[in-house]
């Protein structure tokens, strides 16, 4: 996962995720009711080997393995906060957002020119078309280089094009993100 995927996902939680494997699976417990059964099919593993993770019992419990640890991960990721979820996203895709970022931008100038790219801090709001293009490429499966494109695209006009006021036709250079976190107002 990518810097813009991880940025997207934080600013669609108002909650941390439970960061010990013993409070995710207090929370997969949670989340089926008690059943142990439910998060035996959801984990793919048998019934016993979960009562074996969550069992009180000193000499009876067994920590999961690296693999079953990353499923968990994976199961409370998916099950965390859907419909804070739902209703950030859908606040981001009708008012838009401010993107904060560290990265590699400018345009193709001359060489010399100010705005050659460089490392920049950028904190910018761009509007709800370019979120619903954003959540649209990753849930297709976009990849972090196909979310930069877009992202450069926002940014040129809104940041270097004064939202299509100056600096028509500039190349943009958007690379070596070091970090991006979006705010939904």
């Amino acid at each position: 996962m990518g810097q813009i995927e991880q940025g997207l996902e934080r600013a669609l939680r108002t909650r941390l995720v439970p960061s010990s494997t013993g409070a995710r699976l207090r929370f997969l417990l949670m989340a089926h009711q008690g059943s142990t059964r439910r998060v035996a099919a959801v984990l793919g593993v048998s019934q016993r080997t979960v009562q074996r993770w969550v069992t009180k019992k000193p000499g009876a419990r067994r920590p999961p393995g690296s693999l079953q640890v990353r499923a968990i991960e994976e199961a409370v990721l998916a099950r965390w906060q859907p419909r804070v979820r739902a209703r950030r996203r859908a606040q981001a895709e009708a008012e838009g957002f401010v993107f904060h970022t560290r990265a590699r931008f400018g345009f193709a100038a001359p060489a010399g020119s100010s705005d050659d790219p460089r490392v920049r801090w950028i904190t910018q709001y761009l509007p709800g078309e370019v979120a619903r293009e954003l959540f649209a490429a990753r849930d297709a499966g976009a990849g972090e280089q196909q979310q930069t494109v877009i992202l450069a695209r926002a940014l040129g006009h809104a940041y270097f094009r004064e939202w299509g006021r100056r600096a028509h036709g500039l190349h943009i250079a958007f690379s070596d993100v070091e970090f991006a976190d979006f705010s939904i107002r």
